[in-house]
């Protein structure tokens, strides 16, 4: 329940005493809240969910530190899949529902207290304050203060990833109002996101700290205070949770009916051939499958068939990541939004589906898949509002046909698109030269795509030899992950396979992606190296939404915008979980918003085993 305050001078100092403030057990960015103060667990859980037992897991890659807020080293919650298990090294956070810690099963933009008791906000939203729950604990029993969460705000926005400073930037000072009270004050009021990413923020041990160097990476299992501590570490190749017995907030109601194993163990993995198989001999409980032709073909071994392994599809509203070739507008080859337009007409998606993904996938026509924030058909009320005072900027045909992504009947790329996109390479400067595309100098066009995965190789090489059919010098380099990460790093690539996470509610993300500001800041991930003034105002406008159908409105729009320059080809989708589980375990439901294995517990039968 929300309930209006008077704003004493105490707390505000130099803020109006008569502002209204609103007082809440969560924050809705938009809206109400679905659940009450008083509401005892979430609806997709089981309260009464037993606990004990192990659950073994797995992860792709490898991991080189444990301190995930840091630009420097790989940590686990980087590696794909590890995050979608719900147990992970990153430290509790004010409150959940959103970001990455413990996302909302059934609600787009909505939060609620862990370590914050409750959230305090003006009516401009201009500022907050967090009120501290007085039982938080880390892990060696000291009390979590507001001086644990001033540190852990200055410790991230100095020395912390890129996007921690992205997320931080709009604060414009802290202030202690007492060991359990803590006020951030923004840089301009209407800024209804930064309290969620706020609430998102990992609150950090200053004790622990304190003296270490933050920056570096670190095999140390770093202190922290939620419902699991790492008590086992193989650098790279294994870890193992175990459960906290005293966990302060055990018994909170976002908690319970989570977290009900009393051990998990984690093996890592480089080869996706080598952890399948593991997984059929029984190696580990879960395998999220991401090939579509294994997901078609490999998956009629005879625990399967005895129902002991449980194969599942199960459809889910998640916005999927945007995935794409990434095209590096920084090199001169491909700074020509006509040149990025003709590469992507080369890619023949019908193809690749039916012949290497046993049609399992849909095409992408949006950086914002499987989600509202897709724009579709031509510019209509709010958003062409938003994009009506930039018709001099913009294409002329963004304001009059849809976005489309070329497409064929699956055998090959027609003639009339092979000459489309010689027209447009020609138009930008390229011509033919027998079987080669040159510029006015007779220099080829050439082009690296650079992978990190060698099982996308097979997947992407139809596209190179279609790009090879019109004169284009295209090569595959699969790198290692430490090299490919000081690549991107550095903007060192012409293409690359990229994929970008989206969420219910996009905002200061999407600032890392396609900001002006992050173009040239190294490790950012705005890889395309978008630098558009239009851009940059739609970015503000989404981050300044005060609706829900504002938020909407802008996103489209920034969709639009980013389609119609082709800075990416996309690719595919899926808008179902695919997995395959040991008849071990047993849950409530799958929500729409999350795959909610932290919910999971184990039958009473397999406990024991």
């Amino acid at each position: 329940m929300i309930r209006p305050l008077l704003l004493t001078f105490s707390l505000a100092l130099s803020f109006s005493a008569s502002a209204t403030v609103s007082e809440s057990h969560g924050y809705a960015q938009f809206g109400t809240l679905k659940y009450p103060a008083t509401f005892t667990h979430f609806d997709w859980v089981n309260p009464q969910a037993p606990k004990g037992g192990t659950l073994r897991a797995m992860a792709f890659g490898t991991f080189d530190t444990l301190n995930p807020y840091t630009f420097k080293g790989s940590s686990p919650v980087t590696t794909p899949n590890f995050l979608q298990y719900g147990i992970s090294e990153l430290n509790e956070t004010l409150m959940v529902g959103t970001g990455m810690y413990d996302p909302s099963g059934d609600e787009p933009t909505s939060s609620y207290g862990l370590i914050a008791r409750s959230v305090e906000y003006s009516e401009d939203r201009s500022w907050v304050v967090f009120n501290l729950r007085p039982e938080a604990r880390f892990h060696d029993g000291k009390p979590i203060t507001s001086a644990d969460v001033a540190f852990s705000y200055r410790t991230l926005l100095k020395d912390g990833h890129p996007l921690y400073r992205t997320n931080l930037q709009e604060v414009q000072r802290v202030d202690i109002l007492g060991p359990l009270r803590i006020r951030f004050v923004f840089k301009r009021a209407g800024n209804p996101l930064l309290i969620l990413r706020l609430g998102e923020m990992p609150v950090l041990p200053k004790h622990y700290w304190q003296g270490r160097d933050f920056k570096a990476t670190t095999f140390e299992p770093p202190l922290g205070s939620g419902p699991y501590r790492i008590t086992e570490v193989q650098p790279g190749r294994r870890l193992v949770f175990q459960r906290v017995k005293d966990y302060w907030g055990k018994d909170l109601a976002v908690n319970r009916g989570k977290y009900n194993y009393n051990r998990v163990e984690y093996e890592f993995y480089r080869d996706s051939t080598v952890a399948f198989e593991a997984f059929k001999a029984g190696e580990f409980d879960i395998y999220i499958e991401h090939q579509a032709k294994n997901w078609a073909n490999s998956y009629n071994f005879p625990a399967v068939r005895r129902g002991e392994v449980i194969k599942a599809q199960i459809p889910h509203r998640i916005p999927t990541q945007t995935q794409g070739l990434f095209m590096n507008s920084r090199r001169a080859s491909f700074s020509d939004p006509q040149v990025r337009q003709a590469l992507g007409l080369m890619l023949d998606f019908e193809w690749t589906n039916r012949a290497l993904f046993s049609s399992a996938y849909r095409r992408s026509t949006s950086y914002y898949p499987n989600s509202e924030f897709a724009a579709s058909g031509v510019p209509t009320g709010k958003e062409w509002l938003l994009l009506a005072p930039f018709r001099d900027q913009l294409p002329a045909k963004l304001y009059t046909e849809p976005y489309q992504v070329s497409q064929t009947d699956g055998s090959g790329v027609s003639r009339q698109t092979l000459r489309q996109a010689l027209g447009l390479l020609a138009k930008a400067g390229w011509k033919l030269d027998g079987q080669r595309l040159v510029d006015a100098k007779g220099k080829q066009f050439s082009l690296e795509l650079l992978l990190v995965n060698p099982n996308l190789e097979r997947i992407l090489q139809p596209y190179v030899e279609n790009l090879a059919s019109i004169g284009i010098d295209a090569r595959l380099r699969t790198v290692d992950r430490a090299q490919y990460k000081q690549r991107l790093d550095q903007f060192d690539f012409d293409m690359i396979l990229m994929t970008l996470n989206q969420t219910l509610s996009p905002g200061l993300e999407q600032w890392l992606y396609f900001h002006s500001s992050q173009a040239s800041t190294k490790g950012s991930k705005n890889y395309a190296g978008v630098k558009d003034p239009v851009v940059d105002h739609l970015l503000d406008t989404l981050l300044a939404a005060r609706s829900r159908d504002d938020q909407v409105a802008a996103a489209r729009a920034l969709d639009r915008v980013l389609s119609w320059h082709y800075y990416m080809i996309p690719n595919w989708y899926l808008d179902n979980h695919r997995l395959a589980y040991r008849n071990r375990f047993a849950f409530v439901t799958t929500p729409p918003y999350t795959l909610g294995l932290n919910s999971w517990w184990l039958k009473t039968s397999e406990k024991a085993k």
